[in-house]
C-alpha cells in the first residue's frame, strides 16, 4: 500500500518541489507520472506570484510533466479575489508586482491605476525587477489609508544556484515603512489552499512541500495532513524546531507512490524500517544503515522522540542532528 492511496488528492508546492529554477527536481517527473497513472487528482499551488498560471503549466510540460492551466492555482489569484471581494468592479489598484499580477487583477474586474490617480488599494507580489519607485509609491498609498494585499510573504526562494531572496524580503520593505502587515493570500495563510481543495473537490488531499513556515504551517491552518519533502529551502533542523510536524517526511515527491513509511515508540525507543533511536542519559544512540534509506528512517525514528519545538542546536540533538548528517 502506497503512502498515496490514504488520499484523494495530492497537492504540491512548485518551487522545491518539482523544479529548482529551471531544472526539474530528481524523481519529480517519475513521481507525477506515477500518480497520474495511478488516476490521482493533482493539483499545483505556488506562493510565486511573479507568473501566470499558463506560464508555469508552459515550464511543467517543458519539463515532462503533464499540467493544464486549472491544475494551476496561484497566490496572485486567491490575492486577487480577496481584492474583488472587498471593492467595487473598476476600482483602481497599485500593483507592486509583474505583469502576471496586473492580468490577475484584471480578470476578477479591477484595474491598474494610472499615473497621476490615487489608488484604492495596494496589492504586492514577488517582481524579480521590483522599480524602487513602488515600493515609495506603495507606502504613500498605504500611509493614506488604502488596503494593502500580499501573495506571499515566502522569505526566500530556492533556486538551482541555492537561495535568493523571495517576496517576502520585497515585503518587508514597505512594511518596516508603513508600520503594519498586509493582509496575505499565500501560504500558510488559507485562501490559496481552500482554492486548491475546492477546485479539486478534494475531501481528504495531502500538501506535499519543502518549507516549514509556508506548506506544512499552510497544511496544519486548513487542517491538511502533508508530506515535507528535503528536496527544497529546508531540512531537518527546521523540522526539529517546528511547532507543526508534517506528518509524513521523504526525499522527493516519489514518497508518495511508495510505501507509507511506520514508526513505532515503545519505551524510549523509536523503531522506523531499518532505523531504531533511542535516548540515554547524555545523548541519542542512532542505529541505522549507512544509505539514504537508513538516514531517513532514522530521522522519522529520531522526530518520533524529540517534541515538537524543539532546539535543534541543544547539545545531545545537535550532536544526533550531525550524526545523521555523516550518513549519505
Amino acid at each position: 500500500m502506497s503512502l498515496m492511496d490514504g488520499y484523494d488528492a495530492a497537492l504540491f508546492d512548485l518551487d522545491g518541489v518539482v523544479y529548482l529554477g529551471p531544472v526539474a527536481v530528481d524523481g519529480a517527473v517519475e513521481g507525477l507520472a506515477a500518480l497520474r497513472e495511478r488516476g490521482a487528482r493533482i493539483g499545483f499551488v505556488t506562493n510565486n506570484a511573479a507568473r501566470s498560471p499558463e506560464t508555469v503549466v508552459e515550464h511543467l510540460v517543458a519539463l515532462g510533466i503533464q499540467a493544464t492551466a486549472t491544475d494551476v492555482v496561484v497566490s496572485s489569484q486567491a490575492a486577487a479575489r480577496l481584492l474583488a471581494a472587498r471593492l467595487p468592479a473598476g476600482s483602481p489598484i497599485l500593483v507592486v508586482g509583474t505583469e502576471a499580477l496586473v492580468d490577475q487583477i484584471r480578470g476578477v474586474g479591477l484595474r491598474q491605476v494610472e499615473e497621476g490617480e490615487e489608488p484604492v488599494a495596494v496589492i504586492q507580489g514577488y517582481h524579480p525587477d521590483l522599480p524602487w519607485k513602488l515600493i515609495d509609491r506603495a507606502c504613500f498609498a498605504i500611509h493614506a489609508g488604502a488596503p494593502w494585499i500580499a501573495t506571499n510573504t515566502d522569505s526566500t526562494r530556492p533556486t538551482d544556484l541555492g537561495l535568493v531572496p523571495g517576496a517576502g524580503a520585497q515585503i518587508e520593505a514597505v512594511r518596516r515603512a508603513v508600520g503594519i502587515d498586509p493582509v496575505v493570500a499565500g501560504k500558510p495563510f488559507s485562501p490559496l489552499l481552500e482554492e486548491t481543495i475546492r477546485r479539486l473537490d478534494a475531501q481528504r488531499p495531502i500538501f506535499v512541500g519543502d518549507r516549514i513556515d509556508t506548506d506544512i504551517d499552510g497544511a496544519a491552518a486548513v487542517g491538511m495532513e502533508s508530506l515535507f519533502v528535503f528536496s527544497g529551502a529546508h531540512g531537518k533542523r527546521d523540522v526539529i524546531a517546528a511547532d507543526n510536524r508534517p506528518t509524513h517526511l521523504g526525499r522527493d515527491l516519489r514518497a508518495l507512490v511508495e510505501p507509507a513509511a511506520e514508526t513505532v515508540v515503545e519505551g524510549g525507543v523509536a523503531m522506523s524500517g531499518p532505523a531504531r533511536v533511542r535516548r540515554t542519559a547524555t545523548a541519542w544512540d542512532i542505529d541505522a544503515p549507512r544509505d539514504p534509506a537508513g538516514h531517513l528512517a532514522a530521522f522519522r525514528a529520531l522526530t518520533a522522540l524529540v517534541p515538537a519545538g524543539s532546539d535543534p542546536t541543544e547539545p545531545a540533538l545537535a550532536a544526533a542532528l550531525a550524526q545523521l548528517d555523516q550518513l549519505p
